[in-house]
């Protein structure tokens, strides 16, 4: 009797699971639609369904396949991949403040994408599909450096040394990013002034395809190391009695939200609070289970960056509010809180 109510406790959270990644799949597709249908030339949901069926005039057709429908996919992407590497250090940090924007990670992957931008005359001239790959190796080294900073012999890492060395080191390298636009031209000024403000920037169909390979990659080795992670918030004594190499997995696991976040950045700029909203909305909703955690923290980030980029759009039209404002307008109450908790 016991294990048949076991079982249908087990077979309502999973239906109860489903059922909330069901309606966020739906809420992004809502918003999806709304996006396509904001913007300064206003397109009818009709003029909208004849021009995806390709009934559309030149100019409908070069303002949704050329402008915004690369927007807007970027936009899910980008909050998918910063949503799922916020998962990820939570889990192996088992620090529920633990975000990529607030760790460093993303400003260390801006920096090495301002580096390489400096040395060309113009925007225009930077190879896109390389973008990712200076932006991993920037959030790589600052990763190693945090990392580094933060571990103590016979202790490991703590949660609050880790935030406290994460935001030294932003810090620390939003200080250099200033220095270095010094240097900059004007063009490449505003280039770096739109990055930091956290815009959506890379609007068209290159920029997806530099960052959906990463997505392609790390996203499905994370969700296949989600036993990894169920096992290590468990911790380190119970990990290795169940046989889990701990500091292998970490690295691996690591590794592959570095790579996320800092492809993310580079084709959105600084969008900070993602990886920490999405993540921690994800656990009140369906729970610590990664198997549910991930794939529902990934539609979470999907939809808070669309519905941002959306809301930047539309509220002061023509003019536009960079996706990273609105999301950090949010964001930022949203950390205050949950720093206040974790001191009680």
């Amino acid at each position: 009797m016991s294990n048949d109510f076991l079982t249908q406790n087990q077979q309502n959270v999973r239906r109860k699971n489903f059922l909330i990644i069901a309606t966020l799949i739906v809420l992004i597709v809502v918003t999806f639609v709304m996006s396509m249908n904001t913007g300064v030339i206003k397109l009818t949901p009709m003029e909208v369904i004849r021009t995806l069926f390709g009934q559309g005039d030149a100019q409908q057709q070069l303002i949704l396949f050329q402008f915004r429908l690369p927007r807007i996919v970027i936009g899910v992407l980008v909050g998918m991949g910063l949503a799922i590497a916020g998962a990820v250090l939570q889990g192996i940090s088992k620090n529920a403040l633990a975000d990529p924007g607030i760790l460093g990670i993303n400003a260390g992957a801006g920096l090495a994408v301002m580096l390489y931008i400096s040395f060309f005359p113009t925007t225009k001239s930077v190879p896109i599909y390389l973008l990712p790959v200076l932006a991993f190796i920037g959030a790589g080294l600052t990763a190693v450096l945090i990392y580094s900073l933060s571990f103590k012999r016979h202790e490991g890492i703590t949660p609050m040394r880790l935030i406290l060395t994460g935001v030294a080191v932003a810090a620390g390298i939003s200080s250099a990013m200033i220095v270095l636009t010094l240097r900059l031209t004007p063009e490449n000024y505003q280039f770096v002034a739109t990055w930091l403000a956290g815009s959506i920037w890379g609007s068209n169909w290159r920029f997806v395809l530099s960052l959906l390979p990463w997505l392609l990659i790390f996203l499905p080795f994370i969700y296949m190391k989600s036993r990894v992670l169920n096992i290590l918030n468990l911790g380190e004594v119970t990990s290795i009695g169940l046989g889990a190499s701990i500091e292998k997995e970490r690295r691996w696991l690591l590794a592959a939200s570095v790579g996320l976040a800092g492809a993310s950045v580079s084709v959105s700029g600084g969008i900070g609070f993602v990886g920490l909203i999405a993540p921690h909305l994800a656990r009140q909703l369906v729970g610590a289970n990664h198997q549910f955690l991930l794939p529902t923290s990934a539609l979470l980030g999907g939809f808070l960056v669309l519905l941002a980029d959306t809301v930047g759009r539309s509220i002061l039209e023509p003019s536009e509010i960079p996706a990273g404002i609105v999301v950090a307008v949010f964001g930022a109450p949203y950390f205050l809180f949950l720093l206040a908790r974790l001191k009680e």
